[in-house]
């Protein structure tokens, strides 16, 4: 196949990221707010509190680094212009990731509860720390105009193996949460748990479009 062939494959995949990672939210936004009583970070309600940690850890952080995958492949801009969004919506997305970090915190400082104690918030914090620090790699890397084209050659394979490795930690991250969730929850209605469960199939399957699309267009 060649380059456009490649790059028409990597545009469907983009879409079908789009599809699957709108799909997520409006699920989550339906779960959070008619059946989990709302998202409010400075509730006096422990539930609304922590609320605010899937949301934005998905809407917010990973969501945002699919689309920032995404820009830098297939978005019709000049190659810095890529690169600058790439960047920006990934500093956008670390950022909402802190606030929802520490609504998790916050939630378990309202009812005394250990911090770090699920294989989710071990996953989660590993990635979460994992991605900042790829971001301040690639900024130093790839931003910087001291950056040798030769460190930026060497550095690029690497660059992109971890952004796809922390991807797919990161839908582990947020499928465990969602099962630890409903767990916490015990007796959920029936629709609640396939509510659940069909939101848990649409982040997967973004994650893995969104990687097609990063995969298919490097050949682009």
């Amino acid at each position: 196949m060649d380059g456009t062939t490649f790059k028409r494959h990597s545009s469907l995949s983009t879409l079908v990221a789009h599809f699957f990672g709108i799909l997520a939210v409006i699920l989550m936004l339906v779960w959070l707010l008619h059946y989990r009583e709302g998202i409010e970070y400075g509730s006096d309600n422990p539930l609304k509190v922590l609320n605010v940690h899937p949301f934005l850890m998905y809407c917010g952080f990973l969501f945002l680094v699919g689309q920032a995958m995404m820009t830098y492949k297939t978005a019709y801009a000049s190659h810095q212009v890529q690169k600058m969004v790439h960047g920006g919506l990934h500093l956008i997305g670390l950022v909402l990731g802190i606030v929802g970090i520490c609504a998790a915190f916050r939630f378990h400082d309202k009812l005394n509860l250990k911090d770090m104690v699920s294989l989710h918030s071990w996953i989660g914090l590993t990635t979460f720390i994992l991605l900042g620090l790829q971001w301040l790699l690639g900024a130093f890397t790839f931003l910087a105009p001291q950056s040798s084209s030769g460190t930026r050659t060497r550095m690029m394979p690497w660059h992109v193996l971890g952004g796809r490795a922390l991807l797919y930690m990161g839908i582990v991250a947020a499928l465990t949460g969602l099962m630890q969730r409903a767990t916490m929850l015990g007796q959920s209605t029936n629709a609640e748990s396939r509510l659940i469960n069909f939101t848990g199939l649409a982040i997967l399957l973004f994650g893995v479009s969104v990687d097609f699309s990063v995969a298919l267009g490097r050949y682009a």
